[in-house]
């Protein structure tokens, strides 16, 4: 090996070592947060945090092209296998939050929509879950390694 391929992979090394570095950084931010909204929605509403997700999502359905989401677009949304959201959604079915129905052109096409109660239920939940989101930025701002995500997170917050 020459002085030139052992510097490159080095090089290529400590930018892998850097990358997974970056990564775990950012999955530790994600449990931290879902973690700690997850306990405020349960204790406050007896939500999970995807359900919470489930109900949001949907709830921005909209009458005309495009406005309605198929089970594999909610799926999509709330990053859940398509068995997994058919899951969640019957039990939030179940619980009078959502209701299915045939899509009018495509026979073989389930919409799901947010029910009155769903919809009170979340803009119950909201200010919640808000609070929590904040709180667990907020802790995590104090670690070093976690900053940087975090001002991050605050700045897509601002640009959207």
């Amino acid at each position: 090996m020459t002085q030139r391929t052992r510097e490159s992979a080095t090089t290529q090394g400590a930018a892998a070592g850097g990358l997974a570095q970056g990564w775990c950084a950012l999955s530790s931010l994600h449990g931290r947060i879902e973690s700690h909204i997850e306990r405020a929605l349960q204790a406050g509403h007896d939500l999970s945090v995807r359900e919470f997700s489930v109900l949001n999502v949907l709830s921005q359905q909209h009458d005309g092209p495009g406005g309605h989401l198929r089970m594999h677009q909610v799926a999509d949304s709330v990053v859940l296998s398509q068995s997994a959201t058919t899951r969640l959604v019957t039990r939030l079915e179940e619980r009078g939050l959502l209701a299915r129905y045939l899509c009018p052109d495509d026979r073989r096409g389930i919409y799901t929509n947010v029910t009155p109660d769903g919809l009170r239920l979340l803009e119950e939940a909201r200010p919640t879950h808000d609070t929590a989101l904040r709180e667990a930025l907020g802790d995590a701002a104090q670690r070093p390694e976690l900053a940087p995500l975090v001002t991050a997170v605050e700045a897509l917050g601002t640009s959207a």
